[in-house]
């Protein structure tokens, strides 16, 4: 039986529109969830995504027995966003695709991704992406509008930016015409504020988002950074984006293990309009 039989509808393609890591509406980071229950083109999957003009829109697709997971901004498709796969869990558990006893598993870019429930939230298992240092190919800081206290880069030609405190952080006002060459950075400092350990906000000009809500991906850096200065392996960061959002990580083999909150904002159906 197709995993996504539950979810099927005559009428046209289910999808959602998913506000992630939050537990209230209006908050965290959308995304769209489609459930595709035949193949399309990759420019039909972009212009789907153009259309719904979120950060990110997610595909799923079930294929010889497997769920296929895949990830578009309105401009261009992406290896790994953490915020879509929870949206996607979330709308795949909430359809009763899934019982929340059972796991997940996404066939991604990005390798083989898993999700579980447990009350109100879900945890989604993606790879650790550890940091080098290195200098970026233009004046970052000055792009940032400040002094900045550390730079590195991830595989994914991330750079991760380390100010002095978290006021900097929520502060910033970004050039973002002077970081359109680079595939994303991460601005973080330690929290000042009770009950978190570490804030962020992330910049992605380049794959047309100036400033992404709340980053699931930008955490498989953010984890293994401050465990390393903290010194434990489970942290709990907010990401100081206008709508805010929480994103708790655990680290361990390799992996970070992000959990969040997710409310469903939107369902519908979408003409299954041909290519």
């Amino acid at each position: 039986m197709n995993y996504l039989d539950a979810a099927a509808e005559p009428a046209g393609i289910p999808f959602a529109h998913i506000d992630a890591f939050t537990a209230a509406p209006f908050a965290g980071n959308p995304a769209a969830v489609c459930i595709l229950l035949e193949a399309h083109d990759d420019a039909w999957l972009q212009a789907v995504a153009r259309e719904m003009n979120l950060s990110e829109t997610a595909f799923i697709q079930a294929t010889n027995g497997e769920l296929r997971l895949r990830w578009f901004t309105p401009t261009t498709e992406v290896p790994l966003c953490g915020h879509a796969t929870l949206a996607s869990a979330h709308m795949l558990f909430e359809r009763g695709v899934f019982r929340s006893d059972e796991t997940i598993t996404f066939k991604t870019q990005s390798g083989d991704l898993r999700a579980t429930k447990a009350e109100s939230w879900i945890t989604i298992d993606l790879p650790v992406l550890p940091v080098t240092p290195a200098t970026p190919p233009f004046d970052l800081a000055a792009a940032l509008g400040g002094p900045v206290a550390n730079i590195v880069v991830n595989a994914n030609n991330v750079w991760l930016v380390e100010l002095a405190n978290e006021a900097q952080v929520r502060a910033l006002t970004p050039d973002f015409a002077a970081m359109r060459g680079v595939h994303g950075v991460i601005v973080t400092s330690r929290s000042a504020t009770t009950g978190y350990d570490f804030v962020s906000r992330y910049f992605a000009p380049g794959v047309g988002i100036d400033e992404d809500p709340v980053t699931g991906s930008a955490h498989c850096s953010l984890a293994p950074y401050w465990a390393a200065k903290l010194g434990k392996t489970t942290l709990t960061g907010y990401q100081a984006s206008a709508r805010g959002g929480v994103v708790r990580v655990r680290l361990a083999d390799e992996r970070v293990f992000l959990s969040g909150q997710a409310v469903t904002v939107l369902m519908g159906l979408m003409g299954n309009q041909s290519e």
